[in-house]
């Protein structure tokens, strides 16, 4: 007994000393690039200024075409991140002040994102190598499920989220496998009509949301101009009034759902195509940046 208790002593010792050691590799691996997504080309970067930073989801990442505002003077960039919720523009923005940037404007998409507070967990574990290295992850984190795991058992976070942050993308990463969510200034585009042309909102509340408080709260105290906007649906969505909703709790935030009328400009329902983007764009250009 005495020695099958010993050996399984050694077993466990060795484990976690080989689970550590990946934990560091995987670790330095991820801090030594900035090419493969948004949260590393922030995280692993120094100052920069900017005049306009875009925040939100797949809503902000394919409707704000960077370059137009390039052309108008004004250094930009598109941080939108497919399948993100307000939890990691709020983040993004926390590592962004945390490294110094000079920021003018914040545009921020916050429409069917305030209807919940949850992380998105595709997006979210991105952060998670840099979490023993930044206070501010880890504290942005430190209420969500399962935190006392992804912090303190070594390698966790990479078995758990192994799709996002696991082998593959930690050997892509190392040998600087090219990514396309850099280019064009962080603005995606996509083609003409070919997803769901129908949509319900009927169900979906918009909250008092704490992730858009906290970017209002990071703007004010950094002196930002915050410019929240709704961006457009397609005219075949049911439960359009949420967006009148989101307007009863924060008035602040400009609506701009109908303002781009005609299937031609979406390929879904929820998103622009890059026709419909750059129609949508230069309306904001011409309302919040004309002089």
């Amino acid at each position: 007994m005495k020695s099958f208790l010993l050996f399984t002593a050694k077993l466990l010792l060795i484990t976690l000393v080989v689970l550590g050691l990946l934990d560091v590799l995987y670790t330095l691996v991820y801090k030594q690039s900035s090419s493969r997504n948004k949260i590393a080309y922030v995280y692993n970067s120094k100052a920069r200024d900017y005049d306009v930073v875009i925040l939100g989801s797949s809503r902000a990442n394919n409707h704000f075409v960077a370059p137009l505002f390039e052309e108008k003077g004004l250094k930009t960039f598109n941080y939108g991140m497919s399948g993100g919720h307000l939890f990691e523009a709020s983040l993004l923005l926390k590592l962004m002040v945390e490294r110094g940037y000079h920021i003018k404007n914040v545009i921020l998409e916050a429409d069917l994102n305030l209807s919940n507070e949850q992380q998105s967990e595709s997006v979210a574990a991105k952060f998670l190598p840099y979490i023993h290295q930044s206070k501010t992850i880890k504290n942005h984190f430190s209420e969500q499920n399962h935190f006392w795991a992804l912090y303190y058992i070594p390698f966790y976070r990479y078995i758990t989220f192994e799709p996002r942050i696991g082998f593959r993308e930690m050997y892509d990463t190392a040998r600087n496998k090219p990514s396309n969510v850099l280019e064009r200034l962080g603005y995606y585009p996509l083609g003409i009509k070919k997803g769901n042309m129908k949509n319900n909102l009927t169900n979906l509340k918009p909250l008092h949301n704490k992730y858009y408080e906290e970017i209002k709260q990071i703007c004010k105290a950094n002196n930002i101009k915050l410019i929240a906007v709704m961006t457009p649906m397609c005219s075949n969505t049911k439960g359009l009034d949420y967006f009148h909703k989101v307007n009863a709790i924060y008035p602040e935030i400009h609506n701009y759902e109908g303002v781009v009328q005609g299937d031609q400009y979406f390929s879904s329902c929820g998103h622009l195509n890059d026709s419909g983007a750059r129609l949508f764009t230069k309306i904001i250009l011409k309302d919040f940046f004309k002089k």
